[in-house]
């Protein structure tokens, strides 16, 4: 089934303990649909620049991907960020930030429109809101982040009222609930209106919420991470094209998708930028699953 995407495609600077890369591929939407582009037709939208490189979007097209909503502005640059890692990489210390084209609103084409699946990665509440309301989808999932729980928290809220589920990391987790215990924020983020919660741990996996149903998948064991940058989207996409591909959200089939966003994000942290999921195949990560099944029982799937 089709998966729509609406978010950031971005340039960004990084520097880790294993080098500094500058003006690479970045945004979330990019790493989402590259993600979920190994399950299922993937339909982008979202804004760039002339100046955004077109070897992943050659990349996407070769995969299927619809990429009618992505549009260009010839006379504004694309989404600039610049990050640099530390230590244990868990968080990225932000040097520069340049919205550029995000401040132009996404443009969703008609054959968006009620699809079966869709994803809102991280945006203003606002246009989320807009978004949400234009796309009609039957299912969708969001992201958010810290900046808006701080800011935005009304259209927040009024967005968490509208979605079927989340997908955040245990920071946004517990300031959006006051919780310490992910345990506690899991339930907590259910009682404000997502169905389905999804909490991302980093190097310590993710945790899954749904009613009656409570489900810890551990990270892929890598023993290299290069660019923690896009991991989180990385995993919404292969949780999300898990989904789209299943076609039905179960049990089984929810837990097949945290294997497959565990993985998907795997190949992203070995390399910098979109390095390891442009060459990433359905087959690596099926072998990747397999590794994974050593540590956790997925049951039997449909």
């Amino acid at each position: 089934m089709s998966l729509v995407v609406v978010g950031s495609f971005g340039i960004d600077t990084v520097e880790t303990p294993y080098g500094k890369v500058e003006g690479v591929v970045g945004g979330s939407a990019i790493y989402f649909s590259l993600a979920a582009s190994l399950f299922t037709e993937v339909r982008l939208a979202g804004n760039i620049g002339a100046d955004f490189p077109s070897e992943p979007l050659q990349t996407l097209r070769s995969r299927g991907a619809d990429l009618n909503g992505v549009q260009t502005f010839e006379n504004q640059p694309t989404f600039r960020w610049s990050g640099r890692y530390l230590g244990d990489m868990s968080e990225a210390e932000t040097l520069l930030t340049e919205l550029n084209v995000l401040l132009e609103p996404p443009r969703i084409p008609s054959a968006y429109k009620n699809s079966p699946f869709a994803f809102l990665a991280n945006m203003c509440p606002d246009t989320q809101l807009a978004t949400l309301k234009e796309l009609q989808a039957d299912m969708v999932f969001a992201d958010t982040m810290n900046l808006w729980i701080e800011t935005a928290l009304p259209d927040l809220r009024k967005v968490l009222q509208q979605v079927d589920g989340l997908i955040l990391n245990e920071t946004e987790a517990r300031a959006l609930t006051g919780e310490d215990l992910l345990l506690k924020a899991g339930s907590a983020l259910l009682q404000m209106g997502p169905k389905i919660i999804v909490i991302k741990k980093g190097e310590h996996g993710a945790i899954l919420f749904a009613d009656g149903m409570e489900f810890h998948v551990p990270a892929y064991p890598t023993r290299l991470v290069v660019d923690p940058t896009g991991a989180g989207d990385s995993f919404a996409g292969g949780f999300l094209g898990s989904l789209a591909k299943a076609g039905k959200v179960s049990p089984p089939s929810l837990r097949l998708a945290m294997a497959m966003g565990t993985v998907a994000a795997s190949c992203t942290v070995e390399h910098f930028s979109t390095a390891g999921l442009e060459a990433a195949t359905i087959e690596e990560l099926d072998g990747r699953f397999l590794g994974l099944r050593e540590f956790v029982d997925f049951g039997t799937h449909e």
